[in-house]
């Protein structure tokens, strides 16, 4: 059964501290009539001590963004979430738990990817205590359990994707679609940590490559895949202008006194094939110029 954060039994502490002052004040005239005067105020004196020194030891301090998690004899009595000067029962045992929010950066990992490419992978991770029942008493050490456990999250996450899908754009990859592979994280991680009463705020990936052993032929391929994309868009638009180029020049244009030039079949397909040469070529073009057949 898992503990759940409750309001422990906690007063302000100025006015007992105030009270303990004046108690201390107190003793020196209460000991000294007690000594020279009667029995019963030397007796009231260490009364007096007494009180003063349970004051003393039940008052506590809690920083904004802290928590006192208040224990008695082992057993969970609450926590103190109030800043300032606190008073609680002097057998508590305090002890303080930040909720401030950390931060912290993986260590850069090798994983294999979903291709079973190894790649390097590292995460950071922004979190906070949020139940503090949990986080002291669930686990051990709530925060080297978030930092392994944070190791494992980006570890499993880099072997639930590809680094790169190249051709298939409907393929979720760690390089292209950032945004839904870091929420992803986040709940992976949040799930994970559940236990320790930790919420996580953000956990993106901030730093993802190819092992060094294999990042210069992915780059090859990489630098291939793009010059293929390119051809391509090239190739489309070159089909395009050629087209509305012979169909420009058989219609004409009486309005601007430009006469249509029927093309049969074959100077059709000619004059495709060197428009086409001239758009596509990644080369400078030398014109050939046809004087015709030589008597």
């Amino acid at each position: 059964m898992s503990l759940m954060e409750t309001k422990g039994r906690a007063h302000a502490g100025v006015p007992y501290l105030i009270l303990a002052i004046v108690l201390y004040l107190a003793l020196i005239p209460l000991f000294y009539f007690g000594a020279t005067v009667s029995s019963w105020l030397f007796v009231l004196a260490v009364a007096a001590f007494l009180v003063a020194l349970v004051f003393s030891i039940g008052l506590y301090t809690v920083q904004p963004n802290q928590a006192a998690v208040l224990i008695l004899f082992g057993d969970y009595k609450g926590t103190d979430r109030t800043p300032g000067l606190r008073f609680a029962n002097p057998l508590y045992q305090k002890r303080l738990v930040s909720l401030r929010v950390r931060n912290f950066t993986t260590q850069t990992s090798k994983v294999n990817d979903a291709n079973g490419n190894p790649i390097m992978i590292a995460a950071v991770v922004v979190w906070r205590v949020t139940d503090t029942a949990r986080a002291v008493f669930g686990v051990d050490d709530y925060d080297d359990y978030v930092r392994i456990q944070s190791e494992s999250a980006v570890r499993q996450l880099a072997r639930s994707y590809p680094y790169d899908a190249f051709d298939d754009s409907h393929v979720t990859t760690l390089i292209g679609d950032a945004a839904e592979v870091n929420d992803h994280l986040r709940k992976e991680l949040q799930d994970r940590v559940e236990a320790a009463g930790v919420e996580v705020l953000e956990a993106r990936i901030t730093d993802l490559s190819y092992a060094p052993e294999i990042a210069e032929a992915m780059l090859r391929r990489q630098q291939a895949a793009a010059i293929v994309a390119a051809r391509a868009k090239i190739v489309e638009g070159a089909v395009m202008m050629v087209r509305e180029a012979i169909e420009s020049l058989e219609a004409g244009s009486e309005a601007d006194g430009k006469v249509a030039i029927p093309l049969d079949r074959e100077r059709r397909a000619i004059f495709a094939t060197n428009l086409m040469t001239v758009i596509a070529s990644d080369q400078p073009t030398t014109p050939i110029v046809n004087v015709g057949n030589p008597v």
